[in-house]
């Protein structure tokens, strides 16, 4: 008898846990705060590249004006698809200088995430009813003509009126990597003192193009082209340069450790609630900064004396920025990799205490990202917003 109370009062426990959970987050005050959010990569209606930080303005009751939830498929400018192969485009590129200076006004923050944007091929194979009757298939990671992206000078004059009034401006991989156009590149890397080098990069678990894997097939095209043969049958890390030059360093050929890893010093550490080294398997960007940049994070990169040898030989360094801190006279931050995309799900933001029990929902393989979301991304991201809704109180 005593054993089945025990039962019934540990059942009754785990059954009142998530309940707890959202009761603790339901009771806490919303907090408006005007986002604008901009993303032009979003290839279908469940996909949006935001979503991370959608999870963070509901779980920390981030609200709009009305104080009603942000919507991840609703809330953002940028490309709207209707999940049937139709699409519309929602942006502020015809707004005229005063348009955007009445935006500058309203909204206390901006949040610039993936601007690479959607292509023809991808496009097609996710929607092969409106492709042309003689399409050829090409595969949808094969690159083709840009439907829309890129950052614009009208977003970047947004940019610059929001750091005129010192409101918070968080910008991330990929904005001013191609496609964007090499002018406004410029011109952003003059005003926020962020330079690209021309890589971007990204870990991928498998490069044996026999077996199933995520490598874009414009990567194998162009390194057989560029080197005659493709001789890589384990993971690694592939560099891609502005004009399409490619390289890349294999595991144990020439990593001593498979995936980037992303190392904090203890003091922003502790100041960000963010791990102090963190895996991150996927596209990242390589940049310097200007002063009053100060970089939080630093990406490094583990080679063996061949390895070291390929990238020093194509001018590509082994650490690099992958958080930047703006320390000027307004707040503005900049995330070197594509920090917004993670598999998960917003909902679970509206529970309290899930990062005690989120090491549950990921593995230990190399390219597994959940971990990156809970241990780096959430507490980053949670740490800035709330800071800085803080400071708009204060001012108030």
């Amino acid at each position: 008898m005593r054993k089945r109370i025990i039962s019934i009062s540990i059942l009754l426990i785990l059954l009142l846990i998530p309940f707890f959970s959202w009761f603790f987050w339901a009771i806490q005050d919303s907090k408006e705060l005007k986002v604008l959010i901009l993303d032009k990569t979003v290839l279908n209606k469940d996909d949006q590249e935001h979503i991370s930080l959608n999870w963070v303005l509901l779980h920390n009751k981030f609200r709009k004006e009305n104080l009603e939830d942000y919507v991840p498929g609703e809330d953002y400018y940028g490309f709207f698809p209707d999940g049937e192969g139709d699409y519309e485009v929602h942006d502020f590129n015809h707004f005229s200088g005063a348009q955007i200076d009445s935006m500058a006004n309203y909204y206390n923050m901006v949040y610039y995430t993936d601007l690479y944007g959607v292509y023809v091929a991808e496009w097609w194979d996710a929607y092969p009813q409106v492709a042309p009757k003689d399409y050829t298939k090409i595969p949808p990671t094969e690159r083709s003509r840009l439907i829309y992206g890129r950052l614009t000078k009208t977003e970047l004059d947004l940019l610059k009126e929001m750091k005129k009034r010192k409101k918070l401006i968080i910008t991330e991989f990929n904005i001013i990597a191609l496609p964007t156009r090499r002018g406004v590149r410029k011109a952003f890397e003059n005003e926020f003192g962020i330079n690209w080098s021309g890589w971007v990069g990204r870990f991928f678990n498998v490069l044996d193009t026999t077996k199933p894997n995520e490598l874009p097939i414009w990567v194998k095209r162009n390194y057989v082209n560029q080197y005659g043969d493709w001789p890589f049958k384990k993971s690694g890390i592939v560099y891609v340069r502005e004009d399409d030059k490619i390289v890349i360093t294999e595991f144990e050929t020439d990593l001593l450790v498979k995936v980037p890893f992303i190392y904090t010093p203890d003091q922003y550490a502790e100041r960000y609630g963010i791990a102090k080294k963190m895996k991150y398997p996927f596209w990242f960007d390589i940049c310097s900064v200007d002063e009053p940049n100060t970089i939080i994070s630093t990406y490094k990169i583990t080679l063996n004396e061949r390895g070291d040898s390929i990238l020093r030989m194509n001018n590509i360094p082994s650490e690099f920025p992958a958080v930047v801190r703006g320390d000027g006279d307004y707040p503005f931050f900049y995330f070197a990799g594509d920090f917004c995309d993670n598999p998960i799900t917003v909902n679970s933001a509206r529970f309290t205490g899930l990062q005690y029990v989120s090491s549950f929902t990921y593995n230990s393989t190399a390219d597994e990202r959940r971990s990156f979301f809970w241990k780096f991304y959430r507490p980053l991201t949670n740490t800035i917003l709330n800071d800085y809704y803080k400071s708009l109180n204060a001012q108030n």
